[in-house]
């Protein structure tokens, strides 16, 4: 058996508020589309060209669930830890299959909310320490870094 390494590391800004559904099961399950930006320079003209990459970020973690729902809003800065996972499905009436790659925040993942790193006006510093930080395992409050 061989072993391999599956873990997705980003930071960038929340592009809407985070997204918190009922599954059939009666589990709630949180989407988030994270932007990340890069930048590079054309050769031909010396332009600089800025770009940004989606990212879908996914959690069946209730209590980190419980955080996201008060903490993740639109335009805040988050960094996130998970797995990357790709589903496949198929749209009703749809011949073919569809593919979609996530990043998935389980109990060995982890979110944090960054203080103080462009934050949206108004928004202060989450804590004392200068990050809020949510584990999949966090109680309904997040706990400061370093307690």
């Amino acid at each position: 058996m061989s072993l391999g390494l599956n873990r997705a590391d980003i930071m960038g800004r929340l592009g809407s508020d985070v997204e918190i559904r009922l599954m059939q099961s009666g589990e709630r399950v949180a989407n988030m589309s994270v932007a990340t930006d890069d930048s590079y320079t054309k050769k031909e003209t010396g332009e600089r060209v800025e770009r940004a990459d989606w990212h879908r970020v996914v959690t069946f973690e209730q209590g980190l669930i419980d955080v996201l729902e008060k903490y993740a809003k639109k335009g805040r800065m988050i960094y996130v830890s998970g797995t990357l996972k790709t589903r496949r499905y198929r749209k009703g009436g749809e011949d073919t299959d569809r593919f979609s790659t996530e990043i998935h925040v389980n109990r060995t993942g982890r979110v944090l909310f960054p203080a103080g790193v462009g934050e949206a006006e108004g928004e202060g510093a989450a804590d004392a320490a200068g990050a809020t930080e949510a584990t999949p395992a966090a109680a309904p409050a997040p706990a400061a870094e370093g307690e």
